[in-house]
């Protein structure tokens, strides 16, 4: 099917956000249709997934709007290129980020291929980012509202997927977006945002990651060796962490919080040190693998720029430069509290997003 220049289909997710995109397009004379997307098939007598709810909600935007919905199961897709990677990740010590994937090869992918099927011209979706130009390259920018910005989960987006993406809600800050909402008496208007992992939803991380993965209990231990309890698994715990230790009182030692400050993965052992502020947290570099540049092309040599290590980290100023031809590492002006191999760190240059790569095993050792 030929495709639309003004044809947008947006995903609806049920949430405001993608509803306040599709009315905005309306009114700026787009031809919108919604799309909802089913990416997990979960049991739907557990009442962890809001899938069924999110539908509800979808369907309810799109009759107010006077929009058709479409709906489309992508949970093979889901399984296969996120999910699997999911899971691999945990079993080799690390602490993925399934957000990331899932935009890159589902949201901004297995759904633009599918709108395109539809005869839409693009795609829209209520992330908080915006899109820009310089020169033949498209450039992906910070949302308008700090607290909201979702660059870092977008950053693996290449130059087709930005070329057919619109972000309506990026200039807008959220309480502008609920009150567009309330005063064009969208039905989900005050609806609360959704956190976590869709396939996780409401129940313990611990109880779903256990249905999958068989835990391996072994020692925690200190810095200096001296056993200090136990953990259920390895796969439980990230670095930096505080709660869930389960490390009680010590005679004689002091009474400052636990923290995970590293993995012994060939021993099985989780090490853990006192106090937020431990030098043991703390790093000045990390190696980054997996490089992605949403201009297309790695850069010349070594930048000065800013960088994130979490989702609404404030950016923090850094110096990143090429290994070899697949790593680079990212030196920080101030030393970064738990940098966590299987995260990414995503690079920018004022509010342009630059693009990001995985944080591979341990980060480098300081130098003396």
């Amino acid at each position: 099917m030929d495709a639309d220049s003004h044809k947008v289909i947006v995903g609806m997710s049920g949430g405001v956000d993608s509803a306040v995109s599709a009315l905005l397009l309306l009114r700026q004379g787009y031809r919108v249709e919604g799309l909802f997307m089913k990416n997990w098939e979960e049991d739907d007598r557990s009442g962890y997934c809001a899938a069924e709810q999110d539908l509800l909600e979808a369907e309810r935007v799109c009759r107010h709007l006077g929009i058709p919905l479409h709906k489309v199961n992508f949970a093979h897709e889901y399984w296969e290129r996120v999910f699997e990677h999911f899971l691999s990740e945990y079993r080799a010590g690390r602490t993925p980020n399934p957000d990331v994937l899932c935009n890159r090869e589902i949201k901004f992918k297995a759904f633009l291929d599918h709108a395109l099927e539809l005869g839409a011209g693009r795609i829209a979706t209520g992330h908080y980012a915006r899109t820009g130009r310089c020169a033949d390259r498209l450039l992906l920018r910070t949302g308008a509202d700090p607290q909201k910005d979702q660059s870092y989960f977008l950053y693996a987006l290449d130059q087709r997927a930005l070329d057919a993406s619109l972000f309506p809600v990026g200039g807008l800050d959220k309480a502008r977006v609920r009150a567009i909402a309330r005063r064009a008496g969208l039905p989900n208007h005050a609806r609360r945002d959704s956190t976590g992992i869709c396939f996780i939803g409401e129940r313990r991380f611990r109880t779903f990651l256990a249905r999958f993965l068989p835990a391996r209990p072994g020692e925690i231990v200190t810095l200096e060796g001296e056993t200090v309890g136990e953990h259920a698994g390895l796969m439980y715990h990230t670095l930096g962490q505080r709660q869930g230790l389960g490390i009680g009182g010590r005679r004689g030692a002091a009474q400052a919080p636990w923290y995970v400050a590293g993995k012994d993965l060939e021993a099985n052992r989780l090490i853990v040190v006192q106090g937020h502020d431990h030098p043991a947290l703390f790093r000045n570099r990390v190696v980054a693998t997996q490089l992605h540049w949403i201009s297309g092309e790695s850069p010349a040599g070594a930048l000065r720029c800013m960088a994130r290590l979490r989702h609404r980290q404030v950016p923090q100023a850094c110096h990143a430069a090429p290994l070899d031809g697949s790593r680079w590492q990212v030196r920080f002006d101030v030393a970064q509290r738990s940098p966590t191999p299987g995260q990414s760190v995503v690079l920018y240059a004022g509010d342009v997003c630059l693009g990001g790569g995985i944080i591979e095993g341990r980060p480098l050792p300081e130098a003396p």
